[in-house]
């Protein structure tokens, strides 16, 4: 996964572009959250120099991003091949009932699968399809034995081993 910052050639200037008419954000407010999604860890004044604003001004809008919930927050990216987990497995779930408690129960139950890195609820086929990251197939024997299988309400797992990762997570914006 590769870490881009923001140089001061890199010009994120606000385009007009179509919204939603009940959007609140603006043209600056996506100029910014493209800067941090780019790099979470650029300053106030790295952020103002790249979409057109002060730093105290670019420092107020980032603060109002982040009440409103439009930031949710900031993370390192971690490439998990350097940690020993070069193999990506996507697991398709499906579920015995479809009842509140029993979404509720394996939704909780699966935050808790370290190896697990997303989980999204499907419409069709599958009732959930979740991603992991492990070593190999032992170590995915491991998760599927120990984990995956014991999670509330399972009655079948498939699972599929990515090839290759082509692109993955975060994109480089060029």
């Amino acid at each position: 996964m590769h870490r881009q910052s923001v140089h001061k050639s890199t010009s994120m200037r606000p385009e007009p572009r179509e919204e939603p008419a009940n959007s609140a954000l603006d043209d600056f407010d996506f100029a910014i959250i493209g800067v941090l999604e780019h790099n979470g860890r650029a300053t106030n004044a790295e952020v103002g120099e790249a979409v057109g604003l002060s730093a105290s001004a670019a420092s107020r809008r980032i603060q109002a991003l982040e009440a409103s919930g439009a930031i949710r927050g900031y993370r390192a990216v971690v490439d998990d091949r350097l940690l020993g987990k070069s193999k990506t497995v996507y697991i398709r779930v499906t579920l015995e009932r479809e009842t509140a408690d029993v979404l509720s129960k394996f939704e909780a139950a699966v935050r808790h699968c370290h190896d697990v890195v997303t989980c999204h609820l499907m419409a069709g086929q599958y009732d959930y399809m979740l991603v992991a990251r492990v070593s190999g197939i032992d170590d995915y024997g491991r998760l599927h034995q120990k984990e995956l299988s014991r999670l509330p309400g399972v009655t079948r797992l498939e699972t599929s081993f990515a090839l290759r990762d082509v692109l993955e997570g975060v994109k480089d914006r060029e």
